[in-house]
């Protein structure tokens, strides 16, 4: 279940791409059948062994096309372990959310992507976020949870502050609000309970048939309750201050 557009965020085969808070892989495994040298980077040893696992079978079953490369860096967003200007792309898939101190992994992004570089930025959207807030406690109290809810006018504004120019948005997962609401409303934890189950499995059949009436469904619910909002950045050839001292 992909969150980035790849139609409005195209990768070109050997383009050098991070994923930042990979998490279990699913942007990671999706750019490395694009062609890209992907490098799936996160703070979970635990889950970056199973997303290696998934490269090497991925790799084995002739997913990637010829010359694509993936491999898994462990690390601090707060400090990424690359060198300025070493991505042609970036992805940050629900990560930002988790970040206190969410401006300066900003300005790490800002950092080791290339000048004229994009980045996909995905979080959580304002009003599912804040219903599911207001239905459990536990939901972004759990360590290691949610730390704020975004509008999209403050993560645009602070990815401006940071350097970077905005360059589109949309929204996502429309489908899956309902199923989160649900869930924060029985306990976040309660898989089992009738109402979980039965939405769980119509998005398990959503996902695996993309019947044509969930996704005209997911269609209109995405500018009303999609789950999350993307916005798609560059980062300027010439930096703002730049530009601005070179018009005076």
């Amino acid at each position: 279940m992909l969150t980035v557009d790849f139609d409005r965020f195209r990768i070109s085969p050997g383009e050098r791409v991070l994923d930042m808070g990979c998490g279990a892989g699913r942007h990671a495994f999706e750019l490395y059948r694009r062609g890209a040298h992907v490098v799936a980077f996160d703070r979970d040893e635990k889950e970056l062994a199973a997303v290696a696992t998934m490269f090497g079978a991925m790799e084995l079953e002739g997913e990637p096309p010829a010359g694509a490369s993936a491999r898994t860096v462990t690390g601090d967003a707060l400090g990424l372990p690359f060198p300025d200007d070493s991505f042609d792309k970036i992805v940050a898939a629900e990560v930002l959310e988790h970040i206190p101190d969410d401006m300066s992994a900003m300005a790490e992004l800002l950092r080791v992507l290339k000048p004229g570089g994009r980045l996909a930025v995905t979080v959580p959207s304002w009003l599912p976020e804040r219903i599911c807030w207001a239905l459990s406690e536990d939901y972004h109290t759990a360590p290691g949870g949610h730390v704020r809810i975004y509008t999209r006018a403050e993560l645009e504004a602070k990815l401006k502050a940071t350097g970077f120019e905005v360059g589109g948005h949309h929204h996502a997962h429309g489908l899956h609000a309902p199923y989160w609401w649900i869930k924060c409303a029985v306990g976040v934890d309660n898989d089992s309970h009738p109402a979980a189950s039965a939405y769980h499995r119509l998005l398990v059949w959503d996902i695996m048939k993309r019947p044509l009436a969930t996704r005209l469904a997911d269609r209109v619910l995405n500018p009303v309750i999609g789950k999350s909002v993307v916005v798609y950045f560059t980062k300027p050839d010439v930096p703002v201050r730049e530009r601005a001292h070179a018009a005076a």
